[in-house]
């Protein structure tokens, strides 16, 4: 392999499909393998190539972005058998707390909301209530089907694993009134006007476009952050970190336990 195929991406992409990645991880690799190659144009694949790219990357990314892009092309090096052209990922302290300044609050969150219905925007006011309510993560709303309101609980596939979402009583009315509004009889709640189901992006651009009636800084407005929410309150209320790394999908409490340790 003296350049990058794309050939080569694809069969990596059928590698990854058949090792059930989940679709949106399925995308980040390939879309990060498909940057370094239009970086490299054509020129040589080595070692000096990686290294390089690997530097203008941390001259421009934080160090768990850089991290994130390594992983995808050493995959594909490994993939490949070109261990000699795996690179190292840098080191980065393990972080133990939600730092405030980048957590929503609840009063934010309400703000949001209302800025939501005020300007008529159902769809992305049920959203955003639907994640903070359940703590799911965007790439699972997907799983908020109309048979799940109906029943009062999701069932999430991701990654080979199963885990049953439960939805409030009052979530569940709203999402009903929203169906029969919508007519929808079966799928999924949330989807563009085709009928696909919403995706990251146009979720995380319409919260964008809250901020500035909200009074919110955009740094804190993205999907996550309401799963985040949901963390902390489920936490401050329960103090049960084994049941909510269950709810939340956490393979390891250690994961979990970021949401436990008061900021500072």
């Amino acid at each position: 392999m003296q350049t990058i195929t794309q050939t080569q991406i694809e069969l990596y992409k059928e590698y990854l499909i058949s090792e059930e990645k989940s679709e949106v991880t399925v995308e980040k690799y390939i879309r990060d393998i498909c940057a370094f190659s239009r970086w490299l144009d054509c020129g040589e694949l080595n070692k000096t190539a990686v290294l390089h790219y690997k530097q203008q990357l941390m001259d421009t990314y934080a160090p768990t972005t850089v991290n994130s892009v390594l992983a995808s092309l050493n995959g594909f090096f490994e993939f490949n058998e070109r261990y000699d052209l795996k690179v190292k990922n840098l080191k980065v302290q393990k972080q133990i707390f939600c730092q405030k300044d980048k957590e929503l609050s609840k009063a934010e969150y309400e703000r949001l909301l209302k800025v939501a219905r005020d300007k008529k925007n159902e769809r992305l006011y049920l959203v955003m209530q639907t994640i903070c309510s359940t703590g799911i993560r965007v790439s699972e709303l997907r799983f908020i089907t109309v048979d799940a309101v109906m029943s009062g609980r999701a069932q999430v596939r991701l990654k080979g694993k199963i885990r049953t979402i439960l939805l409030t009583k009052e979530l569940c009315n709203i999402l009903k009134r929203y169906i029969r509004e919508q007519k929808l009889t079966s799928g999924s709640v949330f989807v563009t006007r085709k009928g696909k189901p919403l995706d990251r992006f146009s979720i995380w651009k319409a919260m964008k476009s809250l901020c500035e009636s909200a009074g919110v800084e955009k740094e804190k407005v993205f999907p996550h952050n309401l799963r985040h929410l949901f963390a902390r309150t489920y936490y401050s209320l329960q103090k049960d970190i084994v049941r909510l790394a269950d709810i939340l999908g956490h393979s390891s409490i250690n994961t979990t336990r970021i949401y436990t340790v008061e900021a500072v």
